[in-house]
This record gives C-alpha cells, structure tokens and sequence, in this order.
C-alpha cells in the first residue's frame, strides 16, 4: 500500500500530469509494471489526466508460442525430466499442459532457476530438459550454465527472446498509435538503456526506463510526458539506482558466447526477425532441439492455433484491455485457463483478474 509521504508524493505527480492537459497513449513491456499499475490503482489515476497506458509483450510466458508448448509436451511424454518454472504448469496448448502431463504420469518438476535443473540432473540418471523461457533478464543465467559445462544428461530447449529489436516491430507495425514507451527494469540492468536508443532517433519515440514501486512508474510517467510536451525524443533513465547506461557488460558477454540471434514467432504475433536466441554450435550438444531432433519433428512439422476465443494475441499487442475479452473472467479465469495471459503472474489477464474484478 501507498504510505502517506508516497501519497502526498503521487499526489503532487498526477497534478503534475493534469496540468500539462494531455490526451497521450503510452506503452510499458513489462509484466512487474503491469502488475504496480492496476494493483496501486494508477491505471485509473492515469487515465483521468489523459494518460493511457497500455501492456505490450512483456510477459515471457505469455509470449511463448503454442508450438514451444507442444515441444516441452513431446519430451515430457517421451520420457525426459521436463523443469520448467512454475508460470509454465498450467498454460494450455493443443494437446493439453504440463499440468496434465504430470498428471498423467510424465516427470515434470517446477524449479526456480536453471541452477535447480542441473542440481536435479547432477542427483539423476534421466535425461533432463531445462524449458528456458523469459528475456534478458533471465538468458544470462542460461548463458552462464552453459558456459559452465553442465552434466552429460543436461540440455536446454532456448524460448528466449530479446526486447530492443520487437519493440522496433511494434513500432513500425503502426497498428498502435503510441506517443512514447515506459521501458523495463529488470532487462534494462542487462541491457542498459543505451540499446533503445534507436527507437527515438529512427521513430521519433519518446521512451523512458522505470522501476516498479509506485512512485517509480508515475515518475517515468511524467518524464516521458515531459518529453512529449516539449516535442522531444530521447531515452530518459528514471530507475538509476539499478539502470547504468552500457548496462551489465558481462551478461551481455555471456549472452553473445552462447546464444546468436534467430527469427522466432511470438504469440499473438507473426515471426520476428532477430528476436530469438538460438544456442550456437559450440554448444549443440546442450541444445535439446539437436539432441532430441527424432522427438521435436513431428511437432515442427504441424501448425498449432490459438485456444478458440482467446485474446491474448490483442493484449500483448495492446489492442486491447483484458476485461474487454469476452471470455474473462467466464470462461476463463486462473483456475480454468484459456490462455496464458490468465496463467503467468506477469500475465495481463491474471493480474487485472485479481485486482480489477467487479
């Protein structure tokens, strides 16, 4: 909850903001900043001083392709020890989730880090399969594993993606009309904010870096509105405690020895080139693409649709808000998923079900 000073505080931000008399759309690609913008109310502060701020695709499981889904199904129904993190249980695919493998008799173990994976494979004979998910806030730790020469009976299936290069998509898509982007903390500290920098000077975007308290997010608000005002385009740092410009030089050398970028689709949409990260060939024989090739192709060889009825798609693309699904909050609720927005914890659906019910 707010305390009194961060009230009297956000208070004197959202006056700030209404008197700069504003009518803008903003876009944030971070589940956290989802999460502190309807928990704490700001959706609506916001949209009362002319601020509308909508969710892109930033939340790694809810991004993840049907296909990817179906991949991790296939080795966990052939047999192989399937880690994955907890978000991951209950997303529905085609064939069902890896709720329902488990339940079915497939060896699927939730763990919170890679670093628990290959504990689990050092402790066993099987052949364990690390379900790598999330953006650059997480690939370093995969990266460092790798690096690490992990046991023989260890490999990663790579659903990474990176933020910078879907954003430039986003943009020049023109599908959304935005006038500026509240860009994420926690991949902004691998990144440094020095990587969005092309946004402003090719599309004239005003962008902003932000943390996650409260205070933070409206702060990013209104330097980015500032901008907007002043008709500039730069990338201000909001979050400079933690956010440096070059960002964490070593991840980021720890990402480019092991993964090389690769065209990759994300749900909701099309493929994007130069999103993905692929382990190079050094590294093959912990690419479980290449060590379980027999197992994958039939999944490779079919096409997967979206579960019947099912926004997410719009709500990553921030085409829509996710009480104007028809399915939310009916059909589709936490413990009845449709889709994977209503699953993650960084989901939009999830976390508006939570907060902003009726």
């Amino acid at each position: 909850m707010f305390e009194f000073r961060d009230r009297e505080m956000a208070a004197k931000i959202i006056d700030k903001l209404r008197s700069m008399d504003l009518n803008i759309k903003l876009m944030h690609v971070c589940g956290t900043h989802q999460d502190t913008l309807v928990r704490y109310g700001l959706q609506e502060m916001l949209e009362d001083v002319g601020v509308n701020v909508r969710q892109g695709p930033g939340c790694p499981v809810c991004v993840t392709t049907p296909k990817e889904i179906e991949e991790a199904l296939a080795l966990a129904r052939a047999g192989k020890t399937v880690a994955i993190f907890g978000d991951l249980l209950k997303v529905p695919s085609e064939t069902g989730s890896l709720l329902t493998a488990k339940s079915e008799g497939a060896d699927v173990r939730l763990v919170y880090s890679i670093a628990d994976a290959v504990e689990l494979a050092d402790q066993t004979d099987k052949e364990v399969v690390f379900i790598a998910v999330g953006f650059e806030t997480t690939a370093p730790s995969t990266a460092a594993v790798l690096l690490a020469q992990p046991p023989g009976n260890f490999s990663v299936l790579s659903c990474h993606r990176t933020i910078p290069n879907a954003l430039r998509i986003l943009v020049e898509s023109g599908k959304v009309e935005l006038n500026g982007l509240i860009e994420p903390g926690h991949v902004s500290v691998i990144t440094g904010w020095k990587m969005y920098e092309f946004l402003s000077k090719d599309h004239g975007i005003p962008q902003v870096v932000a943390g996650f308290e409260p205070l933070d997010f409206l702060m990013g608000i209104y330097m980015v509105a500032h901008q907007i005002k002043n008709g500039e385009a730069k990338v201000d740092n909001a979050y400079e405690r933690a956010v440096t410009y070059e960002g964490n030089l070593k991840a980021q050398e720890a990402m480019r020895r092991v993964f090389e970028p690769c065209d990759v689709k994300w749900r909701g949409f099309p493929v994007l080139p130069g999103t993905g990260l692929k382990i190079r060939n050094e590294y093959e024989q912990l690419d479980a693409r290449l060590r379980y090739r027999d197992i994958l192709e039939p999944v490779w060889q079919k096409e997967f649709e979206e579960p019947p009825g099912c926004k997410c798609g719009d709500v990553l693309r921030g085409e829509l808000e996710p009480t104007d699904c028809p399915l939310f909050a009916k059909a589709c609720t936490p413990s009845s998923p449709v889709g994977p927005c209503m699953v993650s914890h960084e989901g939009g659906c999830t976390i508006a079900f939570k907060y902003q019910r009726q």
